[in-house]
């Protein structure tokens, strides 16, 4: 298996040399890449493939194909102390990756179970696999989840109720056989067929033997519990209350690695498997989940993906057109006090372009918040990155023409992730905040 690693937007030559990739490689990988949900209508939504280069686009994860491997990293600029050699970079690119999506996700990843050695050798699969692993193991010591559900047997004694219907009808010439129907406390539930699809699924697409060993291991706990197709899984069945919250990170993890398997590509029938992430989606996602926990006791109340105002009003019907949704309203009261809107790109410096490379469509979009939710802020947050003078934060401050609504322009350093939750929250609340 033929491993290459890529940043956001970077290329990666055809040819046999050290940092290029066979052209055989590079149409199997393409072709598992145009088979992912994000390949869009021209099929190139993950990977651009030319006729001399594959080229990555703001889509990063892994993508597997039967001889080669391909993952993307995000293009984060990060501190002197870990940029250096290329297998320090990509391990500390994918720290920052996982630390993301477990604040995303809403899930306790402890990441120091990963040793800096592992960050730099292992891929972003065979980490997560490795996370879940860990907390698989840590769950099963507490007991595999059970419940009870409805059974039906010819029992020579009497257990539960007695099924009229059938005793009479089967057994009627044969009264020593009692057709039972009964409650039963049974492993072989939702939860634990989706676990243990995963469970075969991870263990078909890893190539580390440490986790492949792992997987082995717990594949013996769930011998009892009955393999299900990946798409005959009932995820609606999974019930999560008091007696098995802990599992509910577990079930995260899995719809993270199951719903990105597929068989079929565009270009035929082909074996692959993808675990994408939308960086766009994902730095949304992730700065809500931190506003959230920013604003935790204060009397703001962050509301992500709400709103719904539209902009027109059809004059003889009276019915709304143009739908708002904004990414995070921030309200106090009944008064919304700041829009956010997140925007996964890099922002100039004011000294090389004083728009900044703020695109004219969403200066009119944050123009159309600040009207629609009388907000007297809005803010356009982008990650930080060192082409921009000094500390993250505000880097612009405009006001809109015939008014007194502003717009911010505002970096957050994703490199920093130890301490962003306090910087999120000064951010809001516009004074420092105690780290």
């Amino acid at each position: 298996m033929r491993h290459y690693c890529l940043r956001e937007f970077e290329r990666l030559p055809h040819g046999s040399g050290e940092g290029q990739i066979p052209e055989n490689d590079a149409e199997s990988l393409a072709a598992v890449a145009r088979s992912s949900a994000f390949a869009g209508a021209g099929e190139v939504g993950v990977l651009e493939h030319h006729r001399a280069f594959l080229r990555a686009r703001n889509v990063v994860g892994m993508i597997v194909a039967p001889r080669a491997s391909l993952e993307i990293l995000p293009k984060i600029d990060l501190p002197p102390g870990e940029a250096g050699d290329t297998a320090t970079e990509a391990g500390a690119l994918r720290r920052r990756l996982v630390h993301m999506l477990a604040v995303a996700l809403d899930l306790r990843i402890e990441t120091g179970t990963v040793t800096a050695l592992s960050w730099q050798r292992e891929t972003l699969l065979e980490i997560l696999i490795r996370i879940f692993c860990v907390k698989l193991s840590a769950q099963l010591r507490r007991g595999m989840p059970r419940r009870y559900i409805s059974q039906e047997d010819d029992l020579p004694a009497l257990r539960g109720r007695i099924d009229v219907a059938r005793q009479f009808t089967r057994h009627a010439a044969n009264p020593s056989r009692l057709a039972c129907r009964f409650d039963a406390l049974s492993e072989d539930i939702a939860l634990n067929r989706i676990i243990r699809a995963t469970i075969n699924h991870l263990a078909g697409i890893s190539f580390s033997s440490a986790n492949q060993q792992r997987l082995r291991e717990l594949g013996f706990a769930y011998a009892d519990v009955t393999e299900v197709p990946v798409s005959a899984l009932r995820w609606d069945l999974v019930v999560l209350d008091r007696t098995n919250r802990g599992w509910a990170e577990l079930v995260a993890l899995a719809k993270l690695f199951l719903r990105g398997r597929y068989q079929n590509t565009s270009a035929g029938r082909a074996d692959g498997t993808s675990l994408l992430f939308e960086m766009d989606a994902l730095f949304e996602a992730y700065v809500a989940r931190l506003v959230r926990r920013a604003l935790t006791g204060t009397d703001l109340v962050p509301d992500v993906q709400g709103g719904g105002l539209c902009c027109l009003i059809e004059a003889d019907t009276n019915r709304g057109l143009f739908r708002t949704r904004p990414d995070i309203l921030i309200r106090r009261g009944g008064s919304v006090v700041q829009v956010v809107d997140t925007k996964w790109k890099r922002i100039a410096a004011r000294i090389d372009d004083r728009k900044q490379g703020v695109s004219q469509a969403d200066v009119y979009q944050m123009m159309a918040y600040a009207q629609l939710y009388h907000a007297p802020k809005v803010t356009l947050l982008y990650p930080h990155h060192h082409g921009l003078p000094g500390k993250e934060g505000v880097q612009a401050t405009h006001r809109f023409t015939g008014g007194d609504q502003a717009l911010e322009l505002t970096s957050l350093d994703i490199s920093r992730g130890e301490i962003i939750l306090a910087r999120i929250k000064e951010m809001l609340l516009g004074h420092a905040v105690d780290v």
